[in-house]
């Protein structure tokens, strides 16, 4: 038996893919630098700098993963793209 299987998505550029993980590496080497923050000035509304960046990493995490998602998922929609006939390998749109 020989089934052919056709392909859902296009060739990958690494580009994309790098920036993402580096983002991501990023994302998650910084809060294991405690040093950094592990400290009780500045204050913010009585909090110590220790516990007021951590809530703030939360969201600074949050934004990173999606700055990440929008990243991985241009990219599989250009690589679908390819697929289908909408778009060429550089991620142009093809004029019919």
């Amino acid at each position: 038996m020989s089934a052919t299987t056709t392909p859902t998505r296009g060739p990958a550029k690494p580009a994309p893919y790098v920036i993402a993980g580096v983002l991501l590496v990023i994302g998650i080497i910084v809060p294991l630098i405690v040093p950094l923050y592990a400290r009780k000035d500045p204050e913010l509304f009585g909090m110590p700098f220790f516990y007021w960046f951590q809530i703030l990493e939360v969201f600074l995490e949050a934004f990173l993963l999606w700055i990440i998602y929008g990243i991985v998922i241009r990219e599989d929609r250009r690589r679908r793209g390819v697929v289908r006939g909408d778009r060429t390998t550089d991620g142009s749109e093809v004029v019919r």
